[in-house]
């Protein structure tokens, strides 16, 4: 019995190791392997180095960044092949920014980056209102991660979102001493700060307003038959009848209001 389980051992591992057997073997294996790829194959570097035609090149005509509307319109296969290609392209371009500095040469158009990346968040705002209305669709929410209106440790409101941690709120005594009565956020450092941080923004609106008041008087003053309702329009926080009445909106002649 032995001699016969040998014997068919031996023929069959003879006949699948035969030069022909392995041939066919591999050819089976690599027409069944299918490769993926979005640009042609570069067994060297260059794929981060732009055209060599544009090297010396002080001006490249572009176009203009992917828009919202365009994108809305494409498939998630789309997108995802063309989130893809602007990456190399990204990639690509701070290669050749970083190798124009090291060489002390302008790099012609920078304005290019902005505009790939301007594109790159179009898509994710895209994928982002997909996934809102399909959460939407299927249970009722967004799916996004929640946000609560906080109290920074500067004593500012702020939106926070919700991550996860190793240990439950109440337990993080670092997070929680900062919070009590005594702790960080209610010392008067913090409150003495806020103070003066909503003086700075209470004077910034005083003198907004007022450059805005200044402004309509000037052109009261240049132009005194142009539209009112533009101009209120133009000015919505300003008193348009107040500035008829100021000295400073007077000019050579008198007034027909």
């Amino acid at each position: 019995m032995n001699f016969i389980f040998k014997n068919i051992k031996r023929t069959t591992v003879g006949i699948c190791f035969r030069p022909n057997n392995l041939l066919n073997l591999c050819r089976r294996t690599t027409q069944d392997i299918k490769y993926f790829h979005t640009t042609s194959k570069q067994n060297s570097l260059m794929d981060f180095f732009d055209n060599k035609k544009n090297w010396n090149e002080t001006n490249i005509r572009v176009g203009r960044a992917w828009r919202l509307d365009e994108l809305r319109i494409k498939s998630n296969t789309d997108l995802h092949k063309l989130w893809y290609v602007l990456l190399k392209e990204r990639n690509m371009l701070f290669t050749m920014e970083h190798e124009c500095n090291e060489q002390i040469r302008l790099f012609p158009n920078p304005e290019r980056i902005d505009k790939v990346e301007e594109s790159m968040n179009n898509i994710e705002t895209v994928i982002r209102e997909r996934n809102i209305a399909y959460y939407k669709l299927e249970t009722g929410e967004t799916g996004e991660r929640p946000v609560d209106d906080i109290v920074n440790l500067f004593g500012l409101p702020e939106k926070y979102q919700k991550h996860e941690y190793f240990i439950p709120k109440f337990m993080n005594s670092r997070w929680v001493k900062s919070y009590l009565e005594h702790g960080y956020i209610n010392s008067l450092a913090v409150k003495k700060f806020y103070r003066l941080y909503q003086e700075k923004l209470y004077n910034i609106k005083r003198k907004e307003k007022n450059r805005n008041f200044n402004q309509v008087q000037h052109l009261l003053k240049r132009f005194p038959d142009m539209d009112m309702e533009k101009l209120q329009a133009e000015y919505p926080e300003v008193d348009i009848e107040k500035a008829k009445r100021s000295k400073k909106a007077r000019g050579h002649f008198l007034p027909k209001y």
